[in-house]
């Protein structure tokens, strides 16, 4: 190729040393992002957007640090066979025909072309790879060559190797930008909830991880969880690369783009396995579960048909607290996970209000965790946070090693009226965050906001965990809140709503309907 001639090589080391490559900025990459979106707009459904984008930009990063690595070792040694051709020179090795200086010669049949160069840098690099971009297929009707070309054309005008970017983590994080503008529509297609990145943070700043940890997350999604554990290590002066990130995630695809998000933060250590965590869980040594010190997660609520049957015959002892009815899987998740703790770990997990109060084969699964002494917070969040759903939901937080202060005591916060409103979705705002982890470390009463309640005062309630029975919140003010009443309204209303599914689907299970 033209381009790997030598002089070519000499030519971008000395760029790259005088600093007269250009440089992308954050804004810059996410506006290019919305404008692939663009170009893909009418071609195929908006919930897909993000798997193609996310492979043209990987390609195009992949590429760009190609050619930026061997630059430097050409300038190094002066042996271009070895900057060019030998897979171990590299953290990536691309074949020549798969560097993205060859994708403008294609005019016909370019998604077969793209998925031949994607199968060819998965197979150079099958330790990091495997199975990972031959997921995406860009051979499909829907994608024209024309569109395939604009997309190509498109993604050519910026530069992303290392020395163009404005700082490391700018193509992860731009990724996540777009994930969230299309988060409703993939939530509407196929149930996968977007977290909204200021929850994600409250979760990580709950459990507060450092390096050194060995982190899981059981329903990983697109990674955002995990990475948000190694940004917060390294924003405290830690080693994220000192971090153990391990996950596992049921969607094909979003597998897919959750190693490759990993990748783009420079997180290469990594385990993510593919497949159902409660029907067969992936992160196991030998016969029995992965042990972690942190395990974080947002299972899908209230999962039916969550995979009952096996639990019955589970070889991994993982529901020794019950078994939740075939209708509600949210106590198999919860449950998963304790048993994925360590002796001292602590998890965090977003789950619908309804884990608190429902009753039927729910209350003495709760009433054995908490008899366990497993519980250690319960934080009502506000409503209309997540995409996708308007269930009202609460973050949990268990331990397996509470500080003696905290023994047979749960705080519960009643965070519903810290939030910013907007039109279609409510915000966290950072003072909001705050306010919780404050309270969450304090672990005291505040009038109104949040209550330490003894296991005793909970047997007198009968194990019910709603929020409503231990924090009164109102009479704070004699002025009344409309607005703030009417969404209050709701929220009550939708917990209605989900305790008289939940009677209809005992009297069902009973055969009583």
């Amino acid at each position: 190729m033209e381009q790997m001639t030598t002089e070519y090589l000499a030519h971008l080391y000395r760029e790259i040393q005088e600093g007269k490559q250009p440089v992308v900025t954050q804004q810059q990459l996410e506006s290019h992002l919305w404008e692939a979106a663009n170009i893909l707009r009418g071609s195929i459904d908006s919930s897909d957007y993000k798997i193609y984008i996310f492979g043209m930009l990987f390609l195009k990063r992949m590429s760009d640090v190609f050619l930026e690595e061997a630059a430097r070792i050409y300038a190094e040694t002066g042996d271009v066979r070895q900057a060019l051709h030998d897979p171990a020179a590299h953290q990536f090795f691309l074949p020549p025909d798969a560097l993205w200086g060859g994708l403008q010669q294609y005019r016909a049949q370019v998604g077969k072309q793209l998925n031949l160069i994607f199968s060819a840098i998965e197979k150079a690099n099958l330790d990091k790879l495997e199975g990972v971009l031959e997921t995406i297929d860009f051979d499909v009707k829907s994608l024209t060559d024309d569109t395939l070309t604009q997309l190509i054309l498109h993604f050519d005008k910026l530069t992303l190797g290392n020395s163009n970017l404005e700082k490391p983590d700018i193509l992860g994080d731009a990724y996540e930008y777009l994930v969230a503008q299309f988060a409703d529509d993939a939530g509407k297609k196929g149930g996968e909830y977007y977290t909204p990145h200021k929850v994600v943070q409250l979760l990580v700043e709950l459990l507060n991880p450092e390096a050194g940890m060995m982190i899981s997350d059981p329903t990983c999604g697109s990674g955002g969880m995990l990475i948000e554990c190694a940004k917060h290590v390294e924003h405290r002066g830690g080693q994220a690369r000192r971090l153990t990130l391990h996950g596992q995630e049921k969607n094909m695809n979003t597998w897919a783009i959750c190693k490759l998000n990993l990748l783009l933060h420079g997180l290469l250590d990594h385990q993510i396995e593919l497949g159902d965590t409660i029907r067969a869980p992936k992160l196991v040594e030998a016969d029995r579960l992965k042990q972690y010190d942190l395990v974080i997660a947002n299972p899908p609520f209230s999962l039916k048909n969550w995979g009952l049957e096996a639990a019955k015959e589970d070889p991994y002892g993982r529901f020794v607290y019950g078994l939740p009815s075939n209708s509600y899987g949210d106590y198999a998740f919860v449950q998963h996970m304790v048993a994925s703790l360590n002796p001292h770990g602590k998890l965090a997990v977003v789950m619908p209000n309804g884990v608190l109060f429902r009753g039927g084969q729910e209350q003495p699964i709760r009433k054995e965790l908490l008899e366990a002494d497993l519980f250690e917070a319960v934080i009502a969040l506000p409503p209309n946070l997540f995409f996708g759903t308007g269930i009202p939901a609460s973050i949990l937080v268990l331990s397996k090693h509470k500080p003696a202060a905290r023994r047979e005591k749960v705080l519960l916060i009643q965070a519903t009226n810290g939030f910013q409103a907007r039109k279609n979705q409510n915000f966290l705002r950072e003072e909001d965050l705050q306010n919780i982890v404050g309270a969450y470390q304090q672990f005291q009463d505040l009038p109104g906001y949040c209550k330490v309640a003894s296991l005793d005062e909970i047997r007198r309630q009968d194990y019910n965990l709603n929020i409503s029975r231990y924090v009164d919140s109102g009479g704070q003010s004699g002025r009344v809140d409309l607005e703030q009443a009417i969404l209050n309204l709701r929220r009550l209303e939708a917990e209605r709503e989900e305790a008289t599914a939940a009677v209809y689907s005992y009297l069902k299970e009973l055969g009583l309907s």
